[in-house]
């Protein structure tokens, strides 16, 4: 796993300036995304337990999204460049070097976890690995929102993403692997984002059993 993680630490560190300039505004124009977000945030705020992890933050502002819908949040991210990027950019919000297969965070102590698009660059067998250490950092009914690249086909699909090889998944076949995970998928949002690469956009959000 490490080969493969230093690889896509050392080509998001390539590409830190340009990556927070495409991502910074992004939501204006992604309804769909900014809904799943919110609504996330709403069931992580009825559980009572406000902290909340965005795993893979990149550049941050995700985090200070989650913030904003007032959750305690705070990003972990693979790269040390878009850690500084988001502790810049975002100076009142915590943000950690961590790898996602051993998070810096003890037994269920959160309320939420927010994976965008950050699990698309793991190779499909070592993807459980990461969704039990997910399910570990939750409270019991705590609420994992998963976003990723769907596609129509049976098994995972490897392609080239801009930044680092990634895989685009069946939301079938991660919702298995989520419930393999002691995590209950409850709801699913999947759609059209009118991309080249032909792929869907695609949301899950489990509860942890």
């Amino acid at each position: 796993m490490a080969n493969h993680q230093d690889e896509t630490s050392a080509a998001y560190d390539g590409v830190v300036e340009l990556y927070a300039s495409l991502v910074a505004d992004r939501l204006e124009t992604q309804p769909f995304t900014r809904a799943m977000i919110g609504t996330f945030a709403e069931l992580v705020r009825a559980t009572g337990n406000l902290r909340a992890a965005d795993v893979g933050c990149g550049p941050g502002h995700l985090t200070a999204m989650l913030h904003e819908l007032s959750l305690d949040a705070f990003g972990l991210d693979l790269s040390p460049g878009m850690v500084d990027h988001a502790r810049r950019a975002h100076p009142a919000l915590c943000f950690q070097e961590a790898r996602m297969e051993s998070l810096p965070i003890e037994d269920g102590a959160l309320g939420g976890v927010l994976a965008h698009y950050s699990m698309i660059h793991t190779p499909p067998g070592e993807l459980p690995e990461l969704l039990a250490e997910q399910a570990r950092v939750l409270a019991p009914d705590g609420l994992l929102l998963v976003s990723f690249f769907g596609t129509d086909g049976q098994e995972p699909v490897r392609f080239d993403h801009k930044v680092a090889p990634a895989y685009s998944w069946p939301a079938d076949r991660l919702a298995e692997l989520l419930a393999d995970a002691g995590l209950v998928p409850f709801a699913r949002l999947l759609h059209d984002p009118a991309s080249e690469r032909g792929f869907l956009d695609a949301h899950l959000l489990a509860r942890r059993s």
